[in-house]
């Protein structure tokens, strides 16, 4: 479509601590829009997550990969958003510790009343 190859690694480099907090800060995010949706308005879910995304892309230093998949493929594009293959393993690592650490906050954070006095709720 674009005129170049269908694998064409990328060569944009990303590392360091303001690429990595700042895909911390996406992945977080992510999973809390994701599970907040959920638990108000499960038919909002994809509208959430289109825009969130947006967003992040836009706000965060990383430009958002927030999702192992994408980190994965984007190292097979050479282009803005692209990754060096060299760094989606460190991507990958902080995504899974956000995700990780987003439930366990969003679970406490979203629970029901009743839940937290050991109701029923």
């Amino acid at each position: 479509m674009f005129d170049v190859p269908i694998i064409h690694p990328s060569t944009h480099v990303r590392t360091g601590l303001g690429q990595w907090s700042g895909e911390f800060v996406a992945t977080f995010g992510l999973v809390g829009t994701i599970l907040a949706c959920l638990k108000a308005r499960a038919e909002f879910v994809s509208m959430a997550v289109g825009l969130y995304i947006t967003v992040a892309y836009w706000f965060t230093s990383s430009t958002s990969f927030a999702n192992h998949a994408v980190t994965i493929a984007r190292g097979f594009s050479d282009t803005f958003a692209g990754i060096a293959p060299a760094n989606v393993a460190a991507f990958v690592m902080v995504q899974l510790l956000a995700a990780v650490l987003a439930t366990m906050f969003f679970g406490w954070f979203l629970r029901n009343e009743g839940e937290v006095r050991g109701g029923t709720g």
